[in-house]
């Protein structure tokens, strides 16, 4: 510390030194400053004096120079704005030119007007304020001609909406007109392939090749000797001049985007169709002529401008279109009932499809949809037909064909081919063996084939499947309408057995006439029936089952009838003695089956013997079942030789062969069970019974031990009440005792076969 305080000590002396030697020039340094300013002051106050008698003296050469100044820039001022009045004349001029064009509707001349003040003009001089003025009202008077050109548009859009019918009656009477011309020239082609006239519901139907079909075109062709086209019925220049005038202010996209979608929308409303449509054909017709004009305006803009709408527009607007014209169709046409109607919608479709093919659109899918309303006409048909055979049926008499002279067979023989050597051999007045409803339905399934080839024509199809189309209609009609037509009527309660006899052989014949039939096709379709892949017609399963079903009704109705006749049946079951002769219901039984059985005479032979061989089971399992009968508590023995009575009566019907072919007595085997039931009781042979039971040589092999202690059981029972001294009586006690012996025992087999099961 005392060294740091000695060091500072020797610094301040340093120091103080320092200051001690400069003192002298500071002060002398204040000195001469102050004596300067005295003479700042005095030179201050000589430059103020100077300036202000300077100031003075330039006052009058300021204003003079000012004036020549400001007469030099009116001077150029003057000179300007007459440059540029002469810059914004050709302006004021174009303007007012524009104005004169807008007010003569002259547009596109204006849009060139415009064109020129913004390129040209209004460049020139775009500084001034009435350019800009201008420059901002150009726009506006563009927006204004967009707008004035889309109501020109729009009234468009409503004219071809109005003109639209009309526009597509004429394409389609024109696309009608080309293809009967065709059709003449194919007719006259084919003339000597000519068919028959037909009618269908009273309307003539012009077969090809036929003389005054050609005059009917001539006629049509001459109502419209003026063709007529879109052009001609809709004035187009309104989208040409809006479409040129979007062109040149650069907004033809927006204007395109417009006119497609609002032809979208006109496009849904056209396909939208009313709901009663379906009525009438002139309500289809309307319908189609609507959508036909819309899309020949639409394939007249696709060529008249150049890309306004392009081809896959067009094919998408077509495809929407076509997809709703297939949903409506189909829709409305499962309504239609009438087969005429449904026909004259065919042509419809297949015209309106020509049409639109002429101007390149496809339309396969219309023609695919043909087929599914050619199902649908087939089943008016065949509703139809269900119809006209309910009344061939019910008019019926089902009895054989009386001809007395040649001229009346010939008459029938013309309406169905029926070839029987020996039956021309007879003489007249014969019976044909059919009933008048066979050629009658043979002509309707004729008249059938033609209503449905009717359809067929012009589908563009070859012969081949046109043949193929005209089988499976007839198909449909044999086994589906003809069929359940007979399965009906089979069924019905007031067809009794001799008309269902008459249904046999009815059926019999229709079925032989199916190959003239299917020559009748073949001579239609010139398509040969040895063609593969041909389709036969399926007449014979449908006679067939038809007759099989009759034969059943046969057996039922005789099975019903002995019924009727076994509920009359009324025996005294506790008779002592038998009356000696057969019950009255049992040969009022047999002499309704003789008289019926040879009413079968005309039937084939097996038909008859299994109606025969089934009646008498039925009679023998129904007596056999009046026997065991459970409310039948008690039986005498004359009850059963009553019974025998009746039994011997039903053998002997059977040994008399009421229908030829049986062999042996295989018909009498039918009450072979009641035979050796009764013969047991009768005789009372229980001893032989018992002891060869179960033996295939036993007398009594068809008697079952159930079956015989029911009806011993109820001979006991009758055997205890009818003799109340029995028991005082050797001989009754002894019987007695044999009963009870014998019911034991049978009561022993029952059981041993019920444990054996």
């Amino acid at each position: 510390m005392e060294k740091l305080d000695a060091r500072i000590r020797n610094h301040d002396r340093e120091i103080e030194k320092m200051c001690n030697f400069h003192h002298q020039g500071f002060v002398d340094a204040i000195t001469e400053l102050l004596k300067v300013r005295a003479d700042a002051e005095k030179l201050m106050g000589q430059v103020t004096d100077t300036n202000r008698r300077l100031q003075d003296a330039g006052k009058e050469v300021t204003s003079q120079t000012e004036e020549v100044i400001r007469c030099r820039v009116q001077q150029r001022n003057m000179v300007t704005t007459v440059e540029k009045l002469q810059l914004c004349m050709p302006v004021l001029e174009m303007y007012s030119k524009l104005k004169e064009q807008l007010e003569s509707k002259r547009y596109y001349a204006a849009l060139k007007t415009m064109e020129q003040l913004e390129n040209i003009y209004i460049p020139r001089v775009g500084q001034y304020r009435f350019c800009q003025i201008m420059a901002e009202n150009l726009p506006k008077l563009r927006e204004e001609i967009k707008e004035i050109s889309m109501s020109d548009l729009k009234d468009f859009l409503e004219s071809i909406r109005k003109h639209s019918d009309k526009i597509g009656e004429t394409a389609m009477k024109q696309a009608q007109q080309h293809r009967t011309f065709n059709s003449a020239l194919q007719k006259q082609a084919s003339a000597c392939f000519a068919k028959p006239l037909y009618a269908l519901n009273g309307r003539t139907v012009i077969r090809p090749g036929v003389p005054g079909s050609e005059e009917r075109a001539d006629e049509e062709e001459d109502t419209d000797e003026e063709v007529l086209t879109a052009p001609d019925l809709v004035d187009f220049s309104p989208v040409y001049r809006c479409l040129h005038i979007y062109s040149v202010l650069g907004d033809r996209e927006t204007f395109e985007n417009y006119y497609r979608k609002q032809r979208k929308k006109q496009a849904r409303l056209v396909l939208q169709p009313q709901s009663n449509m379906h009525e009438t054909v002139e309500g289809y017709t309307k319908y189609f002529n609507q959508i036909v004009g819309f899309f020949v305006v639409e394939d007249h803009i696709l060529h008249a401008t150049q890309g306004l709408v392009s081809r896959a527009f067009t094919d998408e607007l077509w495809n929407m279109a076509l997809s709703k014209i297939i949903a409506v169709l189909r829709t409305h046409s499962s309504y239609c009932s009438d087969p005429d109607l449904v026909l004259e919608l065919k042509n419809l479709i297949v015209i309106f499809a020509d049409t639109l093919q002429g101007y390149g659109f496809p339309v396969n899918r219309l023609f695919d949809l043909l087929f599914e309303i050619r199902d649908q006409y087939n089943e008016t048909l065949l509703k139809k037909w269900t119809l006209v055979f309910r009344d061939i049926f019910e008019q019926d008499n089902y009895s054989p064909i009386p001809v007395e002279n040649e001229e009346e067979y010939k008459s029938v023989v013309c309406r169905f081919p029926f070839q029987d050597a020996e039956f021309e051999k007879q003489p007249f007045p014969k019976k044909l063996p059919m009933s008048q409803s066979v050629p009658q339905i043979y002509t309707q399934v004729k008249e059938f084939i033609y209503a449905s080839l009717k359809f067929s024509e012009s589908l563009h199809r070859s012969s081949t499947e046109i043949d193929d189309m005209l089988r499976k209609s007839t198909n449909l009609l044999l086994t589906r309408t003809l069929s359940s037509g007979l399965q009906s009527l089979i069924r019905k309660p007031h067809i009794g057995l001799t008309e269902l006899v008459q249904i046999i052989i009815n059926t019999t014949h229709l079925e032989q006439a199916c190959k003239y039939l299917e020559d009748f096709i073949t001579n239609i379709t010139n398509v040969s029936p040895e063609t593969v892949h041909t389709t036969r017609l399926y007449g014979l399963s449908t006679f067939k089952d038809a007759r099989h079903s009759a034969e059943g009704e046969i057996y039922t109705k005789l099975n019903q009838k002995i019924d009727e006749f076994i509920q009359l049946a009324d025996y005294e079951w506790s008779m002592a003695e038998s009356d000696g002769r057969a019950s009255g219901y049992l040969m009022d039984l047999i002499n309704f089956l003789r008289s019926t059985f040879q009413v079968f005479t005309h039937l084939p032979g097996k038909v008859a013997q299994t109606a025969c061989m089934s009646a008498c089971k039925h009679l023998s399992t129904s007596m056999m079942q009046m026997l065991l009968d459970s409310e039948l508590k008690q039986i005498s023995m004359g009850a059963i030789q009553q019974f025998n009575l009746d039994v011997i009566q039903c053998e002997l019907f059977a040994s008399s062969e009421p229908v030829p072919g049986f062999q042996g007595d295989t018909l009498q085997l039918a009450f072979i069970d009641l035979r050796q039931l009764l013969d047991l009781f009768m005789v009372w042979d229980w001893s032989t019974y018992l002891a060869d039971y179960g033996q295939p040589t036993s007398k009594y092999l068809r008697v079952n031990p159930s079956t015989a202690l029911a009806l011993l059981e109820k001979m006991k029972d009758t055997s205890k009440k009818n003799n109340i001294f029995s028991q005082f009586r050797k001989n009754d006690r002894d019987k007695q005792k044999l009963i009870e012996t014998v019911v034991k025992q049978l009561r022993s087999l029952v059981n041993g076969m019920s444990q054996h099961s």
